[in-house]
């Protein structure tokens, strides 16, 4: 069920019906628990388990360390919860990837590797909420969190259905303090959370969708293309992918918001970063915050010397490259951005420093950074190596041996785009909305979402991230 589809809206709109309709918090609670597990069994009712399995191993691992009366008792719980956790993420996701990876070593060494592929089927979701169980059981056993008595809290904060496939990835102290509370509706902001739902259904619906086509007919077979074409197809991925995952997450926390709960933001302008550091707080921002509170951290972090700190960004970025999917492409991606992290501190210090115009120096800074992470989308989109090299050539000294071209007024819908994502940058900084009137506000909102529709394909193509 795509949020983007017409069945989504009739299964929401039930769902918020009999949500407001009850008074109790538990009834609401149970209701939008079993929502939740009927939009997520919609995919595939088999995989419930795993949330099922996921969501009782860490309630009772929470309890556990909690109630754990020595430093070994609590670390033998909290490595059940990780054990569990990543067993079930390694098995479904990497499983055939390391079989692959290790069958076509071994050949390269000149031995026979017939190592079986098991065809895994990837459960939806499954990034997302292996990684907010975890996070509740080391916020418990670092002591930051408190762990929940209610097995009831404790599923809905794991399968809440507006989050569950594909984030934001929600931190129980944030969400499980908002089930102790009974919403009510006259304290529903609804203009910004209509207006955010349209922002996520126009950038998924009549952007992403509709450059799918022409960012799939260059990766396809990038050896057919020109150089040209690259700088249209590769600022158009990085479109698409924006558009797409960001729509996702505008939905999410406006249907959150419409039910009366407050979800993290997730994307904050990236493409206006002004160097890499700030694109990853402004990217993802639930993942790349997991990822600093999580791993780089307990790697050490900032602490020791230029190396130590280096390595901890390498790895800290290698793995999350490999959370993105089980591919070499993206380990790969996460090396690069790593090493562009690792280096940026003594670049800012050195060359970065002998510009003379603070202005010029920010503007260049903020072009090279939105030239790398396109650069770096090539891996992230290519179906492998060796296309990836061909895109590379082209994006970056514009060598191709392709004589096909992509129609040039893509670049002037770029520009407005881009002009579009500075403006909604702009609007979000406590511009009220509550100062238009209603019925301007209604009208508005009406037009503007059947210009969308109007403009929306009718195939409904699932988001990119559910296969992550």
């Amino acid at each position: 069920m795509i949020f983007t589809e017409f069945r989504f809206l009739s299964f929401f709109l039930l769902v918020y019906a009999g949500h407001w309709l009850l008074r109790r918090q538990t009834a609401r609670k149970v209701w939008l628990l079993a929502a939740s597990y009927i939009f997520y069994a919609a995919w595939d009712w088999r995989f419930l388990a795993l949330i099922w399995l996921s969501t009782g191993i860490d309630y009772l691992a929470g309890l556990r360390i909690a109630a754990a009366p020595n430093p070994q008792a609590r670390k033998w719980w909290l490595r059940l919860s990780l054990f569990a956790n990543l067993g079930m993420l390694g098995f479904f996701k990497y499983c055939d990837f390391f079989l692959q990876s290790t069958a076509a070593f071994l050949q390269s060494l000149g031995f026979e590797a017939n190592l079986p592929i098991l065809q895994i089927i990837l459960p939806v979701g499954i990034s997302f909420f292996t990684f907010q169980t975890m996070s509740y059981s080391l916020d418990i056993y670092y002591k930051r969190l408190a762990p929940t008595r209610s097995l009831l809290d404790m599923s809905l904060f794991v399968g809440f259905f507006p989050q569950l496939v594909a984030g934001p990835i929600v931190r129980a102290a944030d969400f499980l303090p908002q089930l102790l509370v009974t919403q009510r509706l006259a304290n529903i902001t609804f203009k910004p959370a209509l207006l955010l739902f349209l922002s996520g259904f126009i950038k998924k619906a009549c952007i992403s969708d509709n450059l799918a086509p022409m960012v799939d007919a260059y990766f396809d077979n990038p050896s057919l293309w020109s150089a040209t074409a690259a700088w249209i197809a590769v600022p158009g991925y990085a479109i698409q992918i924006y558009c797409d995952f960001s729509g996702y997450s505008d939905m999410a926390i406006a249907s959150a918001a419409l039910l009366g709960y407050r979800l993290c933001l997730n994307f904050n302008a990236p493409y206006l970063a002004v160097d890499l550091r700030d694109f990853w707080r402004r990217w993802h921002i639930s993942l790349s915050t997991w990822l600093r509170d999580y791993l780089y951290i307990p790697l050490g972090g900032s602490r020791g010397s230029s190396f130590a700190v280096q390595r901890n960004l390498a790895l800290t970025m290698l793995l999350g490259g490999l959370w993105h999917g089980a591919s070499w492409n993206f380990v790969v991606w996460g090396g690069l951005h790593g090493l562009a992290l690792a280096l940026l501190r003594p670049w800012q210090r050195g060359l970065g420093k002998r510009l003379p115009n603070h202005f010029l120096r920010r503007v260049l800074s903020s072009l090279l950074t939105l030239w790398f992470v396109c650069l770096c989308w090539i891996l992230f989109r290519a179906a492998d190596f060796p296309s990836a090299w061909v895109v590379v050539q082209s994006f970056t000294v514009f060598h191709s041996s392709g004589t096909q071209s992509i129609d040039t007024i893509w670049l002037w819908w770029f520009g407005l785009l881009y002009a579009a994502h500075w403006l909604a940058s702009w609007l979000r900084q406590g511009h009220s909305l509550e100062r238009i009137p209603n019925w301007a506000f209604a009208c508005s909102l009406g037009v503007a979402a059947a210009v969308a529709i109007a403009f929306m394909r009718v195939d409904h193509p699932p988001f990119i991230y559910f296969q992550f």
